[in-house]
């Protein structure tokens, strides 16, 4: 059903094959645009934006340790630490 495309990286112009799995993969999760950069710049992409986190602390409503978090807590909702969210996350 899908054939292999070359694409154009809009970063750094050079070609990419859009392979066919890749392209099923695509398709699977709802995804409507083709992927405008290359396997690289993708890849370079994700990394700058996650190495430019900003980590916040605060006390776990669960066991009171220290929790890392992306955001700044405003105290009005409930913060928990990894192991307890995880906990949480699991029992649902």
């Amino acid at each position: 059903m899908y054939e292999d495309k070359t694409l154009v990286c809009k970063d750094c112009n050079q070609e990419f094959i859009f392979t066919a799995g890749e392209q099923e993969f695509f398709a699977e999760k709802g995804f409507e645009n083709e992927p405008g950069r290359c396997p690289s710049c993708r890849a370079a992409r994700k990394n700058n934006r996650n190495g430019q986190r900003e980590m916040y602390e605060a006390v776990c409503a669960s066991c009171g340790g220290t929790a890392k978090v992306p955001f700044q807590p405003s105290g009005d909702k409930p913060v928990y630490c990894r192991e307890c969210f995880q906990a949480r996350r699991a029992a649902y």
